[in-house]
């Protein structure tokens, strides 16, 4: 990790390996494609033999209650940013425009400020950020995530579940 410090202004720089985030996907037994910029890793992460979706669900939808009870991970819907996390959320989509519900794409940004914590007030570093991403993979495979409004990320499990193009 480094700091960047323009004049007055600093940023955290993660320096993320591509490696360990395909070794962390593999051990989940998740098939993934890795991209990276300067300021971001972009995983775009599906599993082949699933026969459930992924399981991010709405978390709006009554009938899901007793999943968000559950959940250690919450997306905003309006920004697609998992809550305290340096990680934001997509969804991936066929050639006609359907939401694929074993596929999700990922961005894990290497650039925060220096106030960022995770939950709990620890500080960043890349094998904080690694964990993260482990558990939030886990939680995407076996307990769920909770989609709190907002319209830019479609839920892909729960009874709220739509897979048809966008309107």
């Amino acid at each position: 990790m480094q700091i960047l410090q323009a004049g007055e202004h600093k940023m955290l720089y993660l320096e993320l390996d591509t490696g360990i985030v395909g070794d962390i996907c593999k051990q989940m037994g998740l098939e993934c494609e890795i991209r990276e910029s300067k300021r971001a890793l972009m995983v775009q992460a599906n599993a082949p033999g699933r026969q459930a979706p992924l399981l991010l669900f709405d978390a709006r939808d009554p009938g899901n209650l007793g999943w968000f009870a559950r959940c250690q991970f919450y997306v905003d819907g309006h920004t697609a940013n998992v809550l305290q996390t340096p990680i934001s959320i997509a969804n991936q989509k066929d050639p006609s425009g359907y939401v694929l519900p074993n596929a999700i794409r990922l961005q894990i940004n290497k650039e925060l400020p220096p106030s960022f914590r995770l939950p709990g007030r620890q500080p960043v570093s890349e094998q904080v950020v690694y964990s993260v991403f482990y558990n939030f993979l886990t939680a995407l495979l076996n307990t769920g995530v909770a989609l709190c409004g907002g319209s830019i990320v479609r839920p892909l499990a729960g009874r709220g579940e739509s897979n048809g193009p966008r309107g």
